[in-house]
């Protein structure tokens, strides 16, 4: 598995960071072990801190949560997507993640997002359960 450059979608990040035991959990895991080269954007960063402080599950304060967004900065390859638009997305949140998948040419997207995993048959999209299944 080694090699693997994979985007983790914000609904991934934040759920393996709540659920370490949970299959995105575990995905999460392969990165700390070096198991996984993680692709992030600026967007996925600031959409984590975002959903972050409503995770009581977490007990993060604001500072820590900002500290645990920035040591991810260190953790990822950090990209920008580009402008182009998928015509099949509508939701700009959607764009900013698959412009992430483009632009890194990562081996995958990692998501729960229906509308991006439409888009599997055109793009590496697949869930957490489908990626674990394949390379856990």
């Amino acid at each position: 598995m080694a090699g693997l450059r994979v985007v983790l979608d914000t609904n991934v990040l934040v759920s393996g960071l709540a659920y370490p035991g949970s299959i995105p959990g575990r995905i999460v895991g392969l990165r700390r072990g070096g198991g996984l080269d993680v692709v992030l954007s600026r967007y996925i960063l600031d959409e984590t801190a975002r959903v972050l402080p409503h995770l009581s599950r977490l007990r993060l304060n604001t500072g820590e949560i900002r500290d645990l967004v920035d040591s991810l900065m260190f953790l990822a390859d950090i990209v920008e997507p580009g402008d182009e638009e998928e015509p099949m997305l509508h939701d700009p949140a959607d764009q900013q993640v698959l412009g992430t998948l483009r632009t890194s040419r990562a081996d995958y997207l990692i998501t729960g997002d229906k509308d991006l995993l439409s888009l599997a048959n055109k793009y590496p999209i697949v869930t957490p359960a489908s990626f674990w299944e394949q390379h856990g």
